[in-house]
């Protein structure tokens, strides 16, 4: 991905070293229940929420309604040591490309987009949704609409999520910012009470909607990237190997290995990928109707 020399982000705080509550974050871990025939327990369930690149578990237990504006735009600081780091620049580039990507379309519908604000932290972080540790992966937090992420996710993503590339990780921001255009047009306050009425299974269902559609939203901003020439040679395989590496069935396969569809919150690995490609596809939002005229 081209990235360097372009537009960078204002809407980035770094609160790394500002962290507490849960301390350093260690590798990713899934617990398992054990007994149940077989059966997943709230805490994978929860595991696979945030190292599927998905909403912070605290949310879609009942803390996502209402919400800060998340709008107001934070200049990024320097890194822990005082210093920028190259990874630095690249998120607020890709942050930058979202911006654009979102700005155009809700303008194109008449709309305001109200952009989220990126924060990077170190170990752990405090949030509108709860305390959270970096070894449960990066998270959309709907109350106060920011985007968390410990960068090392990203040495993560690349071994044991074996999804290394620059575009890779960008697929992962792209994603959390679908979630935030889910919370500002009513989708994810929708799709919560829907659930709170619901059997788990059913649910889990809704939630497996909810990411697939996150995931078309990231293909919307691969779309813009490719036609405004910043995609390079593989960057698009990337994305899709990602998509893959993140499904529930390859994520429950190699934590446990079952697979338990009933449990799934996030999708199969072909489902992932089908909906990126749709979007990717199409640029168009219509496209990405996974509750089908449902809402």
């Amino acid at each position: 991905m081209q990235w360097k020399g372009r537009r960078q982000s204002t809407n980035v705080s770094d609160q790394r070293g500002s962290g507490g509550g849960f301390g350093g974050g260690g590798p990713m871990r899934i617990p398992v229940r054990a007994g149940g025939g077989g059966g997943i327990g709230l805490l994978i369930i929860l595991a696979i929420l945030w190292l599927g690149f998905g909403i912070n578990p605290l949310a879609l237990l009942g803390m996502d309604q209402g919400g800060g504006s998340g709008q107001g735009q934070v200049a990024r600081g320097p890194g822990p040591q005082g210093t920028s780091d190259e990874t630095d620049d690249f998120v607020a580039t890709v942050l930058a490309d979202t911006e654009d990507v979102w700005n155009r379309r809700f303008a194109d519908a008449g709309e305001t987009y109200p952009e989220p604000t990126l924060v990077m932290f170190s170990g752990s972080v405090s949030s509108a949704c709860g305390q959270a540790a970096a070894a449960m992966g990066p998270f959309y937090c709907p109350l106060d609409q920011k985007v968390y992420i410990d960068l090392s996710f990203f040495r993560q993503l690349a071994g044991q999520l074996s999804s290394p590339g620059d575009f890779a990780q960008a697929y992962v921001i792209a994603h959390e910012v679908g979630h935030h255009v889910q919370n500002v047009t009513g989708i994810l306050p929708r799709t919560t009470q829907m659930r709170r009425q619901m059997s788990q299974a059913d649910a889990n269902a809704v939630s497996v909607l909810v990411e697939l559609q996150a995931d078309c939203y990231a293909g919307i901003w691969a779309h813009d990237t490719y036609e405004a020439g910043y995609l390079e040679p593989g960057d698009i395989d990337e994305a899709l190997n990602a998509a893959s590496q993140i499904g529930d069935d390859t994520l429950q396969r190699r934590s446990q290995g079952t697979v338990v569809p009933d449990s799934f919150t996030h999708g199969t690995s072909e489902q992932r990928q089908q909906w990126f490609k749709r979007g990717y596809e199409s640029g168009d939002m219509a496209a990405c109707d996974t509750f089908e005229g449902r809402l």
